[in-house]
């Protein structure tokens, strides 16, 4: 066991160290929808709960929590990405156990831009028609059990963007490790890295360019290659404590912080407040230099976030159906705000 946990961590703090970054590289990476977290209740917190969080969501900021998942969980959400900017999100993910530790997990996100008019260099006002930008991706994670303190996963994520004529894909992976402790389990740690993969590059008829040569009484049709980008790697760090924990109720605590190649780093703080097992309370906020200045602010997100669920049982084996919303201020636009349905069966 202590064979298995250490060859992880080197593994997962190695990768982190290639992947630092410096200020240099703010702002050079691309797919840029691997950083927006698609879930309500997690958004609820900032996403500052990698330490702590549970099922399918943990997909999005530490997999291994996905090991939680004691029977099949279904989950879907709708995010109205930018409130005004006309951009939503749905999400869709299944998970269940195989075997007695071991849980298998896919999710799927897409994220719809609308109708965008078609405009050339003829005709800048458009009138031509329209088209619509495809971004998604697909993730296929497996957690696992090793004891009853140590729990860790990892995710294979298939990432695609498109438009008309232009494509990219890639493929990248996540890791991540929780260490539970304490007194009745009440201290957690985590470590996650995630988005690592090799470079994308866009290709396609978009890129093709047709000239007449000096000389040539033909065209010719010549394809233009396109600069390869980075994806946006990042090692989160977190730790969750439960402040009051009982039959009624459980507070529980969350520091994280986030290491990023390729933006500001981030230090989030959030609380959830759970009474029975019917309704949850949350709030968080996510801190990064110039977060609070309209000049240097390099987010659109301005740092406070909130939330609450509410579920029911259905059923006599323990399932559950919960309903979870978020909303995460932004300047501009009109904030984030995120549905979800989450059922366990």
């Amino acid at each position: 066991m202590k064979k298995h946990l250490s060859i992880i961590l080197i593994a997962i703090l190695g990768l982190g160290t290639v992947q630092a970054g410096n200020p240099d590289r703010a702002g050079s990476a691309g797919a840029g929808q691997l950083l927006i977290n698609p879930w309500a209740a997690s958004n609820g917190l900032a996403g500052a709960n990698m330490a702590s969080i549970l099922g399918l969501e943990s997909t999005y900021n530490n997999v291994a929590g996905l090991a939680f998942v004691n029977q099949n969980e279904i989950i879907t959400s709708n995010s109205q990405y930018l409130g005004g900017s006309g951009i939503s999100i749905n999400s869709v993910g299944f998970g269940t156990r195989i075997g007695s530790s071991s849980v298998l997990g896919l999710t799927v996100s897409s994220m719809n831009f609308g109708d965008i008019p078609v405009t050339t260099e003829d005709l800048p006002e458009g009138g031509i028609g329209t088209f619509s930008p495809a971004f998604s991706h697909i993730g296929i994670s497996m957690a696992k059990e090793f004891s009853n303190s140590i729990y860790a996963g990892f995710t294979l994520r298939i990432v695609s963007e498109s438009i008309s004529n232009v494509k990219a894909s890639g493929v990248c992976f996540d890791a991540g490790i929780r260490y539970v402790t304490g007194e009745d389990d009440r201290i957690r740690f985590g470590i996650a890295l995630r988005n690592v993969g090799a470079p994308m590059r866009y290709s396609g008829d978009g890129l093709t360019v047709t000239g007449t040569p000096q000389g040539s009484a033909g065209s010719l049709t010549m394809m233009q290659r396109s600069e390869r980008y980075e994806l946006p790697s990042l090692v989160n760090i977190g730790i969750a404590y439960d402040i009051v924990k009982n039959d009624n109720m459980v507070i529980e605590m969350n520091g994280q912080f986030t290491s990023n190649s390729f933006t500001q780093d981030q230090f989030g703080l959030c609380t959830e407040a759970r009474f029975g097992t019917y309704l949850t309370l949350r709030a968080g906020y996510l801190y990064e230099a110039g977060i609070l200045s309209d000049d240097d602010a390099t987010t659109a997100y301005t740092g406070p976030s909130g939330g609450l669920g509410f579920q029911v049982p259905a059923g006599s084996n323990g399932s559950m159906i919960g309903v979870d919303y978020s909303y995460r201020t932004t300047n501009p636009f009109s904030g984030t705000h995120t549905v979800g349905l989450k059922i366990a069966i």
